[in-house]
């Protein structure tokens, strides 16, 4: 048996780059046009959080709910599962975020929309419009191909970068949101590393600017207060 550290990163790559590609492609095909549900929903985001009205984190709470909830099904459980055996788990961590959110959307004291920092606000903006708009775009220049694609609501990178988004503009002040999308962020960094894939740090790096502007936020509140 080889030594340990002799191994690489991709020494623990599952299935090969080609594979991974393919069942995007298949996965985008499959589910059609969810995809266009997605952009719908992603429209109600950015219109809802930039009113600022005092129901939109209920809504946006429960439209990410929806989002959520069809990635850990529909593409971790029914096709990622299919290369990688940890997309079960996977699954169910998207399944349970997807429950913090209802819980976020159905119960009470969900707080006002209002953010603290302007950065807050500008920085959120930037990750939703990149979730809905920029993330897709780049995936599918990197992939060649939109049919290869990560699209907002059906994909999981889009969903999460959008996520990190609301989770600024909106301003639940639960930190219990935020594990599940920065695991993923790292998750997803390394496998695409594996694969060598150009836009490889492009999720930890989304998820890098969201926490910091979400701790800066936070002890802007508390300096405040």
């Amino acid at each position: 048996m080889s030594e340990w550290w002799t191994y690489r990163l991709s020494s623990f790559l599952l299935f090969s780059p080609r594979t991974y590609l393919r069942l995007q492609e298949l996965y985008n095909v499959h589910v059609w046009p969810a995809q266009l549900a997605g952009l719908a929903i992603g429209a109600v985001l950015v219109v809802v959080l930039l009113r600022r009205s005092s129901h939109a984190p209920r809504i946006a709470a429960i439209a990410l709910c929806i989002c959520w909830g069809f990635v850990a099904w529909a593409y971790h459980a029914v096709h990622y599962a299919t290369i990688n055996w940890a997309a079960v788990y996977f699954a169910a961590a998207f399944a349970v975020q997807a429950l913090l959110l209802l819980w976020i959307g159905i119960g009470s004291g969900t707080p006002t929309s209002q953010s603290v920092s302007g950065a807050s606000r500008y920085i959120g903006a930037a990750l939703l419009l990149w979730g809905l708009a920029g993330q897709p775009v780049l995936t599918a220049l990197v992939r060649q191909g939109v049919a290869r694609a990560d699209y907002f609501a059906t994909g999981p990178d889009s969903t999460v970068a959008a996520t990190l988004g609301v989770l600024l503009l909106a301003t639940w002040r639960r930190w219990l949101l935020w594990p599940i999308p920065l695991l993923w962020c790292a998750l997803s960094g390394a496998f695409v590393a594996m694969m060598r894939l150009p836009d490889a740090p492009v999720a930890p790096l989304a998820a890098l600017i969201a926490l910091v502007t979400a701790v800066y936020d936070a002890r802007l509140r508390r300096r405040i207060a």
